[in-house]
């Protein structure tokens, strides 16, 4: 996928977490234990203004997030867009900027990011309003999993595996296979830190289904129950556990 697509999705999800957010601030998000779709949207709004300024220092802004906007969160979730889109518009996507991902400096990193960040939030948004989810483009849900997978699960444990404690550690190298559509990946679960392959060899535990299904369960948007599940079932909730922590 390249920039354009992204800032095309990401304006079209902006828009719809927006309007189905705002109409019961107070909702409750089922997916975010705790939160409301005003904390959602306050969320959102510190990541966007937190990526821009990170653009534009080079730097990690300190000290973060800001205070809350006395406009409210609807108001603070449409000024966070309009900065982040003249940031992205205003750079050319292998332009240098910094990021947490070591192996991607750019910030065509970051239109990719945010652009996934906004559709996993409209779909909290909806969750939210008990509306039946949109349509995810199966362009964007299969580079949703790559990323969850790659620059999530498998960098993060490497990076940080401190961070996944026990979950990491009786990890014992058996694999799980996930098709998503026409693609296949296999998820070696290992102490040393998760390995991910685009390989038709058949892992201990599958995972299939319809990309934007797949996508959904593993940002833990969805139970499963439209996915396909075979082999070692502990395996698969091993993942399920190494993911919450990935992408917490």
């Amino acid at each position: 996928m390249d920039q354009r697509r992204y800032l095309e999705l990401l304006e079209l999800d902006y828009a719809r977490m927006r309007e189905t957010a705002t109409r019961d601030l107070a909702a409750a998000v089922p997916s975010c234990p705790g939160w409301t779709t005003a904390d959602l949207l306050k969320h959102v709004g510190d990541t966007f203004l937190h990526k821009v300024e990170t653009m534009r220092r080079g730097t990690w802004p300190k000290p973060w997030p800001p205070a809350p906007d006395p406009s409210g969160p609807g108001a603070y979730l449409d000024r966070a867009m309009a900065e982040l889109r003249g940031e992205l518009t205003s750079r050319k996507p292998e332009e240098h900027a910094l990021t947490w991902y070591d192996p991607d400096q750019t910030v065509g990193f970051w239109a990719r990011r945010m652009a996934l960040e906004a559709v996993v939030h409209r779909v909290d948004a909806e969750l939210a309003a008990g509306e039946p989810i949109t349509p995810i483009p199966a362009d964007l849900a299969v580079d949703g999993i790559d990323e969850i997978l790659v620059t999530f699960l498998a960098f993060a444990s490497r990076q940080w595996p401190e961070d996944f404690g026990d979950a990491l550690a009786g990890a014992d190298g058996r694999s799980v296979s996930i098709a998503a559509g026409a693609k296949r990946r296999l998820v070696r679960l290992a102490p040393s830190g998760v390995e991910v392959s685009t390989d038709d060899t058949p892992g201990e535990a599958s995972i299939s289904g319809a990309s934007q299904d797949v996508l959904l369960w593993l940002w833990g948007r969805a139970d499963g129950t439209a996915l396909t599940f075979d082999g070692d079932p502990e395996l698969v909730k091993r993942l399920r556990d190494l993911l919450k922590e990935a992408a917490q």
